[in-house]
């Protein structure tokens, strides 16, 4: 949940009404938000008096407060005003307006060399801006907010802002060899090119977290103007020419992203925030954005849709018995407009600035809060239930308290793992393993979802070598492996496995293991496996040959267990010889 900190003056200033500490918390609370901090800076305000200075000292009390995540429309004082005024019905919604340029519009041009690194783009200009110190702050302190929220640090979408007066367009967005690109980047007093840039930011308390974003590509992303000034090099710095002042009046904000559609609602949430500031209210103007195959299309989309909500389903969902004009009226006061059309229902109006309204359990939420949460009437359920453990947790309890009565140890491992615990280490090519890839792991230990519980249990033994022999572990947890059945592309599994690790194999005490479980779980031995259960000689890489078989039941394959291939046990930094079994357990319900 992100936190916005904002002068506690400035904001009754544009509320127009001023609040104790308790009433403002009150009011946050009813708006879905929280008060979280209040403190205060000290300011050193010099006053000039004739010829003579003297210094004065100011506090400044700031609010933090706790947005909700999805909310970007209110990470900025422009924002939270608004949806607060609104709310308290003193104002109505804003109608943002997307117009044509008085000229010739300005057209940013994406080349195809971008497609390898950050292959998407998207402008919008704010014509006759007026910014002072405080509006332009929060202008620079929403464009950070997006960055570390939204943007996911500028891996996804990266904002660069620029005085268009000063640059001439079209605008051209390319990727060049590093050595090629050379600019004087922001507050620098001289040209870099990319690489010494990579170097002179790379103990920047602020800039180095974003280097590796671009760093190991062979071509780094930049955007020029017509005379082949450098604007900026995105995701890291923008330009010392082309900076925003106090003094700038036309903005042109362009947005670089891997992603198109944060791309658009970070545009549009920026130009609907401070489109408040240009000279014709709530008006942006559109930038051409022609694309690597030719075509064109215009931004910022500033897309308004209708939605038909019912009634008697909102009321039910949210706890409540309230008229249709009662429930447009809380919609309304959410900043969503909603008028009454009949048969039930109420047609929804959905701006340009809330994205985070994707289905209708969205506007009941907001229904919710506007209603209070506190004035939802509490109401016991008409009918009793008995609550019950689910099935598979219960046989896994169980099936956990006959292992450890077997004498042996539980172990909980780490859900991910790295490609080679699942492939190289069990000598199976990763190819043939279902297996979930992490799209960004931080580490090369967290790079894939286990489809095993093998190599958890393994790298349990090996960190616990100096414990007397034998060693006996076993886990009982879920694995991940890909179904194209599921509509997220993955399930989860349910497993047991058990390791035995000794100077001798073992194997007998692993089958006479599986044969005990399967008595506890009153499956009998069936050669036929059909009925019950059966053992079949297998060849599986992970265990030696000869000495693995399968678990048969009811005719399907349900687990494995053998001595480990000696290659297996010591990739995993082991020398002793080791049996296992894993079983899958959901079959057995």
């Amino acid at each position: 949940m992100p936190t916005i900190s904002i002068n506690r003056d400035l904001l009754f200033s544009a509320l127009g009404k001023c609040y104790s500490e308790e009433e403002f918390d009150e009011l946050c609370f009813k708006f879905g938000i929280e008060l979280d901090e209040v403190t205060s800076d000290k300011l050193i305000i010099l006053k000039e008096q004739g010829t003579e200075r003297s210094e004065g000292a100011s506090e400044e009390v700031i609010y933090k407060i706790d947005i909700p995540a999805n909310r970007y429309d209110l990470l900025c004082l422009e924002g939270l005003v608004q949806g607060l005024q609104v709310f308290l019905g003193e104002t109505g919604f804003p109608p943002f307006k997307v117009i044509p340029s008085q000229t010739v519009p300005q057209r940013l041009i994406v080349k195809s060399s971008t497609c390898s690194i950050r292959p998407y783009a998207v402008a919008a200009v704010l014509r006759n801006i007026h910014f002072d110190q405080n509006t332009f702050n929060s202008f620079i302190d929403l464009q950070d907010k997006l960055h570390q929220n939204l943007c996911r640090k500028r891996s996804l979408v990266a904002i660069g802002t620029h005085d268009l007066d000063t640059v001439q367009g079209p605008f051209y967005y390319e990727a060049l060899s590093p050595d090629s690109i050379k600019f004087q980047p922001l507050n620098q007093t001289k040209e870099f090119t990319a690489s010494q840039l990579m170097d002179l930011y790379a103990t920047d308390s602020h800039l180095r977290h974003y280097l590796p974003i671009i760093k190991d590509s062979p071509v780094y992303p930049v955007i020029k103007d017509s005379n082949g000034v450098v604007l900026s090099m995105p995701p890291i710095i923008n330009g010392e020419h082309s900076k925003i002042t106090l003094k700038t009046r036309n903005v042109l904000i362009e947005c670089t992203a891997t992603d198109l559609t944060k791309a658009s609602i970070v545009l549009d949430t920026l130009v609907c925030m401070f489109s408040r500031y240009c000279q014709d209210q709530f008006t942006v103007e559109i930038c051409e954005i022609e694309t690597p195959q030719g075509g064109i299309k215009n931004y910022p989309i500033l897309k308004t849709r209708q939605e038909k909500i019912d009634v008697n389903k909102i009321n039910r969902m949210v706890g409540i018995n309230e008229q249709a004009d009662k429930v447009a009226d809380l919609l309304t006061r959410m900043c969503l407009t909603a008028t009454v059309a009949g048969n039930g229902c109420l047609s929804v109006t959905i701006p340009p600035t809330r994205h985070d309204i994707i289905h209708a359990c969205d506007v009941y939420e907001d229904v919710a809060i506007a209603f209070g949460y506190n004035n939802i009437e509490k109401t016991l359920p008409s009918t009793n239930t008995i609550a019950a453990q689910f099935p598979l947790n219960k046989l896994s309890d169980q099936l956990r308290d006959q292992l450890a009565q077997a004498g042996f140890t539980e172990a909980l491992t780490f859900s991910l793992c790295s490609k080679e615990d699942i492939s190289d280490k069990l000598r199976k090519p990763l190819s043939s393993i279902p297996a979930v890839h992490v799209s960004n792991p931080k580490t090369l230990e967290f790079q894939v979802a286990r489809s095993t519980l093998l190599p958890g249990l393994l790298k349990t033994i090996a960190a616990n070598r100096k414990l007397p022999l034998p060693l006996k572990f076993f886990e009982v947890s879920d694995v991940v492996l890909k179904d194209k059945q599921r509509d997220v592309g993955a399930r989860n599994c349910r497993k047991l496995c058990l390791v035995y690790y000794n100077k001798s194999p073992g194997f007998e005490l692993v089958h006479g293991l599986l044969d005990r479980l399967m008595q506890l779980l009153e499956i009998p031995l069936d050669p036929t496996g059909t009925t019950g259960y059966s053992l079949k000689a297998c060849d599986d890489a992970t265990f030696f040959p000869g000495r693995c078989a399968h678990v048969v039941f009811a005719g399907a394959t349900v687990g494995v267990l053998g001595v480990l291939h000696p290659e297996v046990v010591t990739s995993f930094d082991l020398n002793l010889p080791c049996s296992a079994l894993e079983l899958n357990v959901e079959p057995f319900l």
